[in-house]
Protein backbone atom coordinates (compact mmCIF):
# COMPACT_ATOMS: atom_id res chain seq x y z
CA UNK A 1 0.00 0.00 0.00
CA UNK A 2 1.31 3.52 -1.35
CA UNK A 3 0.24 7.30 0.49
CA UNK A 4 -1.20 7.64 -3.47
CA UNK A 5 -3.58 5.04 -3.45
CA UNK A 6 -6.88 5.61 -3.20
CA UNK A 7 -8.60 4.89 -0.47
CA UNK A 8 -12.66 3.91 -0.50
CA UNK A 9 -15.08 6.19 1.69
CA UNK A 10 -12.54 9.00 0.94
CA UNK A 11 -12.33 11.67 -1.55
CA UNK A 12 -8.87 12.56 -3.40
CA UNK A 13 -5.72 10.52 -3.43
CA UNK A 14 -3.10 12.65 -2.67
CA UNK A 15 -1.55 12.52 1.13
CA UNK A 16 -1.65 15.54 3.52
CA UNK A 17 0.76 17.94 3.34
CA UNK A 18 0.85 17.90 7.44
CA UNK A 19 3.77 14.98 8.10
CA UNK A 20 2.60 13.62 11.16
CA UNK A 21 4.85 12.47 14.26
CA UNK A 22 5.61 8.56 14.98
CA UNK A 23 2.85 6.43 16.18
CA UNK A 24 0.16 9.70 15.54
CA UNK A 25 -3.38 8.10 16.11
CA UNK A 26 -6.71 8.08 14.25
CA UNK A 27 -9.06 8.27 17.53
CA UNK A 28 -11.94 7.74 15.71
CA UNK A 29 -12.98 5.24 13.10
CA UNK A 30 -15.77 2.21 12.23
CA UNK A 31 -15.55 -0.63 10.31
CA UNK A 32 -18.12 -2.42 8.79
CA UNK A 33 -17.84 -6.08 7.38
CA UNK A 34 -20.93 -8.50 6.15
CA UNK A 35 -19.02 -11.52 8.04
CA UNK A 36 -20.52 -10.16 10.64
CA UNK A 37 -24.63 -9.90 11.44
CA UNK A 38 -26.37 -6.08 11.48
CA UNK A 39 -29.66 -4.94 12.43
CA UNK A 40 -32.33 -2.87 10.57
CA UNK A 41 -31.37 -1.48 6.90
CA UNK A 42 -28.43 -4.24 5.97
CA UNK A 43 -27.98 -1.12 2.86
CA UNK A 44 -26.27 0.69 6.06
CA UNK A 45 -23.57 -1.68 6.39
CA UNK A 46 -20.98 -0.08 3.94
CA UNK A 47 -19.08 -2.25 1.19
CA UNK A 48 -15.35 -1.83 1.12
CA UNK A 49 -15.29 -0.68 4.79
CA UNK A 50 -13.34 -3.09 5.55
CA UNK A 51 -10.27 -3.00 8.39
CA UNK A 52 -8.26 -4.16 5.34
CA UNK A 53 -9.43 -1.26 3.47
CA UNK A 54 -8.44 1.13 5.75
CA UNK A 55 -5.06 -0.15 6.02
CA UNK A 56 -5.15 2.18 2.80
CA UNK A 57 -6.10 5.25 4.45
CA UNK A 58 -3.39 4.92 7.37
CA UNK A 59 -0.90 4.60 4.57
CA UNK A 60 -2.47 7.43 3.03
CA UNK A 61 -1.70 9.76 5.86
CA UNK A 62 0.96 8.25 7.88
CA UNK A 63 -0.65 7.37 11.13
CA UNK A 64 -0.32 3.59 13.12
CA UNK A 65 -2.63 3.70 15.73
CA UNK A 66 -6.17 3.80 15.73
CA UNK A 67 -9.49 3.03 17.92
CA UNK A 68 -12.47 1.29 16.02
CA UNK A 69 -16.11 2.39 17.19
CA UNK A 70 -18.60 -0.03 16.74
CA UNK A 71 -21.28 1.30 14.57
CA UNK A 72 -24.97 1.57 15.18
CA UNK A 73 -25.64 -0.77 12.54
CA UNK A 74 -24.39 -3.34 14.75
CA UNK A 75 -26.16 -2.72 17.73
CA UNK A 76 -24.60 -4.40 20.76
CA UNK A 77 -22.74 -7.11 19.44
CA UNK A 78 -18.96 -6.09 19.09
CA UNK A 79 -17.94 -8.38 17.08
CA UNK A 80 -16.71 -6.47 14.14
CA UNK A 81 -14.83 -3.92 15.89
CA UNK A 82 -13.02 -7.10 18.21
CA UNK A 83 -12.09 -8.35 14.84
CA UNK A 84 -10.82 -5.39 12.99
CA UNK A 85 -8.16 -4.83 16.38
CA UNK A 86 -7.52 -8.10 16.48
CA UNK A 87 -6.47 -7.28 12.26
CA UNK A 88 -4.73 -4.03 12.42
CA UNK A 89 -2.79 -5.79 15.67
CA UNK A 90 -3.50 -5.09 19.09
CA UNK A 91 0.12 -2.88 19.52
CA UNK A 92 -1.79 -0.19 17.76
CA UNK A 93 -5.60 -0.58 17.73
CA UNK A 94 -8.38 -0.16 20.84
CA UNK A 95 -12.26 -0.36 20.58
CA UNK A 96 -14.89 1.53 21.77
CA UNK A 97 -18.01 -0.62 22.26
CA UNK A 98 -21.97 -0.20 22.39
CA UNK A 99 -23.75 -1.79 25.46
CA UNK A 100 -26.95 -2.10 27.53
CA UNK A 101 -27.42 -2.32 30.92
CA UNK A 102 -27.82 -5.65 30.87
CA UNK A 103 -24.10 -6.64 29.73
CA UNK A 104 -22.73 -9.58 32.06
CA UNK A 105 -19.19 -9.42 33.69
CA UNK A 106 -17.56 -12.03 31.61
CA UNK A 107 -18.73 -9.95 27.94
CA UNK A 108 -16.83 -7.08 29.78
CA UNK A 109 -13.57 -8.89 30.51
CA UNK A 110 -13.61 -10.43 26.84
CA UNK A 111 -14.39 -7.20 25.88
CA UNK A 112 -11.55 -5.47 27.96
CA UNK A 113 -9.03 -9.06 26.85
CA UNK A 114 -9.81 -7.61 23.21
CA UNK A 115 -9.08 -4.03 23.40
CA UNK A 116 -12.03 -2.27 24.14
CA UNK A 117 -11.81 1.05 26.43
CA UNK A 118 -14.80 2.86 26.06
CA UNK A 119 -18.41 2.36 25.29
CA UNK A 120 -20.61 4.59 22.77
CA UNK A 121 -24.18 6.14 23.33
CA UNK A 122 -24.97 7.51 19.71
CA UNK A 123 -28.40 9.68 20.77
CA UNK A 124 -28.03 12.75 18.48
CA UNK A 125 -30.53 10.84 16.33
CA UNK A 126 -33.36 8.75 18.01
CA UNK A 127 -34.03 7.06 14.99
CA UNK A 128 -30.88 5.38 14.76
CA UNK A 129 -30.09 4.72 18.22
CA UNK A 130 -29.76 1.69 19.63
CA UNK A 131 -29.03 2.81 23.21
CA UNK A 132 -30.84 5.56 25.44
CA UNK A 133 -29.95 8.14 27.96
CA UNK A 134 -31.27 6.95 31.25
CA UNK A 135 -28.61 3.67 29.93
CA UNK A 136 -25.99 6.40 30.52
CA UNK A 137 -25.52 6.42 34.38
CA UNK A 138 -26.12 2.59 35.39
CA UNK A 139 -23.56 1.71 32.52
CA UNK A 140 -21.08 4.71 33.36
CA UNK A 141 -20.89 2.61 36.86
CA UNK A 142 -20.64 -0.90 36.11
CA UNK A 143 -16.98 0.41 33.25
CA UNK A 144 -15.60 2.88 35.92
CA UNK A 145 -13.64 0.02 38.02
CA UNK A 146 -12.54 -0.94 34.31
CA UNK A 147 -10.96 1.95 33.82
CA UNK A 148 -12.90 2.84 30.78
CA UNK A 149 -14.50 5.92 29.52
CA UNK A 150 -18.66 7.03 28.03
CA UNK A 151 -17.91 8.12 24.82
CA UNK A 152 -21.20 10.27 23.61
CA UNK A 153 -22.39 11.47 20.46
CA UNK A 154 -25.01 14.07 21.80
CA UNK A 155 -25.62 17.35 19.98
CA UNK A 156 -24.97 20.55 21.89
CA UNK A 157 -29.16 20.76 22.98
CA UNK A 158 -28.32 17.80 24.22
CA UNK A 159 -25.53 18.29 26.54
CA UNK A 160 -26.98 21.67 27.57
CA UNK A 161 -30.01 19.84 28.64
CA UNK A 162 -28.57 16.41 30.24
CA UNK A 163 -25.85 18.55 32.51
CA UNK A 164 -27.11 16.91 35.93
CA UNK A 165 -26.81 13.42 34.40
CA UNK A 166 -23.21 14.33 33.05
CA UNK A 167 -22.25 15.63 36.47
CA UNK A 168 -23.46 12.37 38.09
CA UNK A 169 -21.75 10.46 35.42
CA UNK A 170 -18.23 8.70 38.03
CA UNK A 171 -15.76 7.61 34.64
CA UNK A 172 -14.14 9.51 32.26
CA UNK A 173 -16.25 11.23 28.98
CA UNK A 174 -15.23 11.97 26.07
CA UNK A 175 -17.18 13.92 23.66
CA UNK A 176 -17.48 13.13 19.86
CA UNK A 177 -17.08 15.60 17.24
CA UNK A 178 -16.24 18.88 18.93
CA UNK A 179 -18.89 18.31 21.18
CA UNK A 180 -21.47 19.15 17.92
CA UNK A 181 -21.22 22.70 19.01
CA UNK A 182 -23.25 24.70 16.50
CA UNK A 183 -22.34 27.33 14.25
CA UNK A 184 -22.48 30.76 14.50
CA UNK A 185 -23.03 30.26 18.77
CA UNK A 186 -19.48 27.83 19.09
CA UNK A 187 -18.51 28.67 22.62
CA UNK A 188 -20.82 31.13 23.69
CA UNK A 189 -23.93 28.47 23.54
CA UNK A 190 -24.22 26.64 27.04
CA UNK A 191 -23.77 23.25 26.59
CA UNK A 192 -20.15 24.77 25.84
CA UNK A 193 -19.77 25.91 29.28
CA UNK A 194 -20.97 22.15 30.66
CA UNK A 195 -17.88 20.78 28.46
CA UNK A 196 -15.77 23.51 29.95
CA UNK A 197 -16.60 22.35 32.97
CA UNK A 198 -16.43 18.78 33.20
CA UNK A 199 -12.75 19.69 31.59
CA UNK A 200 -11.60 21.44 34.40
CA UNK A 201 -12.42 18.40 36.78
CA UNK A 202 -9.76 16.23 34.53
CA UNK A 203 -11.62 13.69 33.57
CA UNK A 204 -13.13 14.69 30.39
CA UNK A 205 -11.52 14.34 26.95
CA UNK A 206 -13.30 15.99 23.03
CA UNK A 207 -12.75 14.78 19.79
CA UNK A 208 -11.32 17.44 16.90
CA UNK A 209 -13.27 14.80 14.70
CA UNK A 210 -16.08 15.16 11.81
CA UNK A 211 -15.91 19.30 11.61
CA UNK A 212 -18.10 18.76 8.42
CA UNK A 213 -21.31 17.52 10.71
CA UNK A 214 -21.66 20.95 12.03
CA UNK A 215 -19.98 23.20 9.13
CA UNK A 216 -22.41 25.50 7.23
CA UNK A 217 -21.47 26.54 3.71
CA UNK A 218 -20.04 29.89 2.91
CA UNK A 219 -18.13 29.93 6.28
CA UNK A 220 -14.30 30.20 6.35
CA UNK A 221 -13.83 27.39 8.49
CA UNK A 222 -16.80 27.44 10.86
CA UNK A 223 -15.25 25.00 13.25
CA UNK A 224 -12.41 26.87 13.88
CA UNK A 225 -13.53 28.83 16.89
CA UNK A 226 -14.87 25.90 18.60
CA UNK A 227 -11.71 23.97 17.89
CA UNK A 228 -9.78 27.10 19.15
CA UNK A 229 -10.99 27.79 22.44
CA UNK A 230 -11.00 23.98 23.46
CA UNK A 231 -7.14 24.07 22.49
CA UNK A 232 -7.01 27.07 24.57
CA UNK A 233 -8.39 25.71 27.47
CA UNK A 234 -7.58 22.22 27.55
CA UNK A 235 -5.19 21.13 24.59
CA UNK A 236 -3.64 18.28 27.09
CA UNK A 237 -6.96 16.15 26.60
CA UNK A 238 -7.87 16.55 22.98
CA UNK A 239 -7.47 13.99 20.37
CA UNK A 240 -8.33 13.77 16.99
CA UNK A 241 -10.33 10.92 14.41
CA UNK A 242 -11.14 11.07 11.08
CA UNK A 243 -14.47 9.39 11.32
CA UNK A 244 -13.92 7.18 8.32
CA UNK A 245 -15.43 6.04 6.38
CA UNK A 246 -17.86 9.03 7.33
CA UNK A 247 -20.81 7.29 7.52
CA UNK A 248 -23.14 10.25 7.99
CA UNK A 249 -22.05 11.42 4.50
CA UNK A 250 -24.38 9.90 1.94
CA UNK A 251 -22.83 11.78 -1.37
CA UNK A 252 -19.53 12.94 -1.43
CA UNK A 253 -17.04 11.67 0.73
CA UNK A 254 -14.21 14.06 2.52
CA UNK A 255 -10.99 14.13 1.58
CA UNK A 256 -9.15 12.69 4.40
CA UNK A 257 -6.00 14.42 4.13
CA UNK A 258 -7.74 17.56 3.73
CA UNK A 259 -9.47 16.93 7.24
CA UNK A 260 -5.86 15.88 8.55
CA UNK A 261 -4.30 19.37 7.18
CA UNK A 262 -7.30 21.50 8.56
CA UNK A 263 -6.23 20.31 12.03
CA UNK A 264 -2.67 20.73 11.37
CA UNK A 265 -4.05 24.21 11.07
CA UNK A 266 -5.97 24.74 14.27
CA UNK A 267 -2.70 22.86 16.14
CA UNK A 268 -0.09 25.85 14.83
CA UNK A 269 3.27 24.19 16.43
CA UNK A 270 4.72 20.92 16.61
CA UNK A 271 4.93 20.21 20.28
CA UNK A 272 0.88 20.59 20.56
CA UNK A 273 0.32 18.24 17.27
CA UNK A 274 2.76 15.69 19.37
CA UNK A 275 0.60 15.95 22.00
CA UNK A 276 -2.88 16.02 19.98
CA UNK A 277 -1.93 13.05 17.64
CA UNK A 278 0.36 10.72 19.81
CA UNK A 279 0.46 11.64 23.92
CA UNK A 280 -3.00 12.06 24.53
CA UNK A 281 -4.85 9.54 22.54
CA UNK A 282 -2.01 7.40 24.14
CA UNK A 283 -3.02 8.67 28.04
CA UNK A 284 -6.38 8.20 26.96
CA UNK A 285 -6.86 4.27 25.00
CA UNK A 286 -3.21 3.04 27.18
CA UNK A 287 -1.04 2.55 23.88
Amino acid sequence: MTPHEPVPHSTGSTPPALAVPALACDSHIHVYDTRFPSIGDPGRVLAQATANDYRRLQARLGTSRTVVVTPTVYGTDNSVTLDAIRQLGAAGARGVAVLHPDVDDATLRTLEKGGIRGIRFTLFDAATAVTRFDMVEPLARRIEPLGWHVQLHWRADQIAAHADLLDRIPCTIVFDHLARMPHPEGPAHPAFAVVRRLLDRGRTWVKLSAPYLDDVAGAEDSRAHVAEALLAHAPERLVWGSDWPHPTEKTVKPDDAALLDRIGGWVHDATLRQRVLVDNPQALYGF
